[in-house]
């Protein structure tokens, strides 16, 4: 499904988002500035797709230069992001979000944009990420979730209606864009997924809500290593 729809990836997520999409990856890596201006800080963007949010990462961290590695699924998403970064230092590579390939405790900073909620198992995922941080290290989700009132009903109708009717012109797929308003609709809510975070170990966990909640950052941290 990602490979079918990786050539119009891009312009579909400005023209459906309205931009914003960019002022979220941002936002995303302000949040995280006191890791990114470490020197040296180890990061991994995960469900990369085709790498806004790790570029966003890299023009955050500066002159730290942090070392920031993608990871993705999609070997068409992968290449898309390579292209775009060829003249930077980012690396990508083909990966299994529930089984990386990564030591324990190797990262600062762990990040994932609009790519967690396809996960087959939240938890799983939720374990991995805190298995390869670091003590003291820092996880960082964005991704949709459901606004409550007039704003949510208005949303409901634009992304359950509107949005795949144009994502199906723009990309030439229909499948996918009929899958996004179900995959957020399957996606727990904030309460939950907070109370997931702290069950695999994050502490201080937290979610802030973006444009009327229409997306969101959870947050959390990692004290200690994870019990064997």
């Amino acid at each position: 499904m990602f490979t079918s729809i990786a050539p119009r990836y891009d312009l579909l997520n400005h023209v459906l988002s309205c931009n914003i999409d960019r002022l979220w990856w941002r936002r995303t890596a302000r949040a995280f500035e006191q890791i990114l201006s470490q020197p040296g800080a180890q990061v991994l963007d995960l469900c990369c797709g085709t790498g806004d949010m790790a570029l966003a990462l890299r023009r955050q961290g500066g002159k730290a230069s942090p070392k920031i590695l993608g990871a993705d699924f999609s070997h068409a998403m992968l290449q898309r992001a390579s292209s775009k970064s060829s003249s930077t230092s980012l690396r990508w590579v083909e990966a299994d979000a529930l089984r990386l390939p990564f030591p324990d405790q190797h990262f600062d900073l762990v990040t994932s944009a609009f790519g967690f909620r396809n996960l087959a198992n939240y938890d799983a995922g939720l374990r991995e990420i805190f298995r390869v941080l670091r003590p003291g290290g820092e996880c960082g989700i964005l991704d949709f979730a459901e606004p409550r009132g007039a704003m949510g009903s208005l949303y409901r109708i634009y992304f359950k209606n509107v949005l795949p009717a144009i994502g199906t012109v723009i990309s030439g797929v229909k499948g996918p864009y009929a899958y996004l308003p179900a995959s957020v609709e399957r996606f727990p809510q904030p309460d939950e997924m907070l109370q997931r975070m702290r069950q695999i170990g994050f502490r201080e966990a937290s979610w802030s809500p973006y444009t009327f909640g229409i997306a969101g950052l959870y947050r959390g941290k990692v004290l200690k290593s994870l019990p064997t």
